[in-house]
């Protein structure tokens, strides 16, 4: 890619990038959200169109117009938030728009291949299961399996271990090595800068849509690549919190059971009391009750026994008023966001029946703009105004959408599920320092996340789940990694006597 220009109003996405890949390299892209990872992408597959600049396959130019052209030229990508149909089944979805020729589908053929695909990366998926009845991790290998089905020469990666759990992501580095053994290309995108130096060959740095840099990823450094990322140093360490001599209990769960969508049992006889300001960290491996804890406590899934209370209140009586509970949940697009909304719009989305938002049934618009451009300035949203869609801004900015909603007016309990998913390193620092300053006003803070480094650096006790149940209560000032990870394979602790 050479020279590659792409803006949007108000926006410079891109300022004139290029970046090479080698045949059967990784090629690690690095950056803060917004600086035009994605966009930079997307002008690879053929989704966006430059407005100047070449791209050269195997030396010659390609003119990638489309999807199917990018297809056509040996190009794959996988989307960060996954272009699946949930309805259909995996095999299904990865077939979904193939040339036929035949009047009748016949997926026999498929199936096999499929299968094959299957076995040869070690990413097993069942072929006649609808997307929405699988993890989300596997939900990630149709994903993939659909792009080599393609034949893709080129495999864009677009923060593919953001939904996966360590296992999984350990899958997926061995499948990447088979196929640069095989002389194909990937372009990984990632936050996670430990994953970075495992896998990648070289990385390309870029920052507010301008290049940075490249190096092979042999001469870089962690604290190296997130400097040049950032722009100054960002670590993920332990905060100092000041003790509250009371803290009265803020959410109380009594023996609480919730099924998932499937009807299978997720949360089994779950009791837990979260205080005014501390912050409880929910450890475990994605996929043991977490989901469905956070959107049981919000009154998005009843229980089917048991009592979830907010300050004595019956979860049924408080999500009448929204100002209770802060809630930033684990997809943003699919449950956090309207998408076709402005990013104004979208942060008044719980309060625009009420005042000063709307009088006498009309909505006040000069008010609702003033309050998103103090909200734009105060979470450091990237966005050329409050009138842009939300879905034409970042994962990262988009999240940062939700969290100066959800935050604003002070709720007594935020329900904080994946919060930094997907966010860089600069990011990740502004949403802990947020959720301290939600903790030492007095709020009780839920944290859950799969990310166990940050868990244990944020939280005042940890819980750890596992198939529905928890495994350990453990004080987040003493909590070591060794006793947290017996604890989410389900194995109990030895205690030395």
């Amino acid at each position: 890619m050479e020279d590659i220009t792409k803006r949007f109003p108000g926006v410079l996405a891109n300022d004139r990038i290029s970046l090479e890949c080698k045949k059967g390299e990784v090629m690690g892209l690095l950056g803060e959200n917004g600086a035009g990872k994605t966009t930079l992408m997307n002008i690879l597959y053929g989704l966006y169109q430059p407005d100047s600049g070449k791209i050269y396959i195997d030396g010659e130019e390609a003119q990638i117009t489309s999807p199917s052209k990018a297809i056509y030229y040996g190009i794959g990508m996988v989307h960060q938030h996954f272009k699946l149909v949930d309805t259909l089944t995996a095999l299904e979805n990865i077939i979904l728009g193939m040339p036929s020729k035949k009047p009748l589908l016949n997926i026999a053929p498929a199936r096999e291949s499929l299968l094959k695909l299957c076995e040869e990366y070690e990413l097993f998926v069942n072929a006649d299961t609808e997307v929405w009845r699988l993890p989300v991790g596997q939900q990630q290998w149709v994903e993939i399996l659909k792009a080599l089905y393609r034949n893709a020469k080129v495999l864009v990666l677009d923060e593919p271990t953001s939904v996966l759990t360590p296992t999984e992501s350990d899958q997926l580095c061995r499948a990447i090595r088979r196929l640069t053994a095989e002389g194909r290309s990937v372009i990984f995108i990632s936050h996670k800068l430990r994953e970075v130096m495992e896998i990648t060959d070289r990385v390309t740095i870029i920052r507010d849509g301008r290049l940075i840099g490249t190096i092979p990823t042999a001469e870089a450094t962690q604290l190296k690549l997130a400097h040049m990322m950032v722009g100054r140093p960002v670590s993920i360490a332990r905060k100092p919190r000041p003790d509250f001599e009371k803290k009265e209990p803020v959410l109380v769960m009594k023996d609480v059971n919730v099924s998932d969508d499937r009807g299978v049992p997720a949360l089994k006889n779950f009791s837990l009391t979260v205080n005014a300001g501390e912050i409880i960290g929910v450890a475990g491996v994605d996929g043991n009750g977490q989901r469905e804890l956070a959107e049981c406590i919000v009154g998005l899934r009843k229980p089917t026994s048991g009592t979830v209370s907010v300050r004595n209140q019956q979860i049924t009586d408080v999500v009448a008023d929204p100002s209770f509970i802060g809630f930033i949940p684990e997809d943003r697009q699919k449950t956090g966001l309207v998408m076709d909304f402005s990013v104004a719009e979208n942060l008044i989305i719980k309060d625009y029946n009420r005042q000063p938002y709307m009088e006498k049934s009309l909505l006040r618009y000069p008010v609702i703009k003033k309050h998103a451009q103090s909200m734009i300035e105060k979470y450091n949203i990237k966005t050329p105004s409050g009138d842009a869609k939300v879905r034409n801004l970042s994962g990262g900015n988009q999240q940062k959408v939700i969290i100066a909603r959800e935050l604003n007016p002070e709720p007594i309990l935020d329900i904080t599920s994946q919060p930094t998913r997907g966010l860089d390193m600069g990011a990740v620092s502004s949403v802990h320092d947020t959720l301290l300053s939600e903790r030492n006003r007095g709020a009780a803070v839920m944290f859950i996340s799969a990310e166990l480094q940050e868990v244990m650096a944020l939280s005042d006790r940890i819980i750890v789940l596992f198939r529905g149940e928890i495994m350990g209560d453990i004080d987040g000032e003493t909590a070591d990694v060794s006793t947290i990870g017996q604890m989410m394979l389900g194995q109990t602790p030895e205690v030395e006597v």
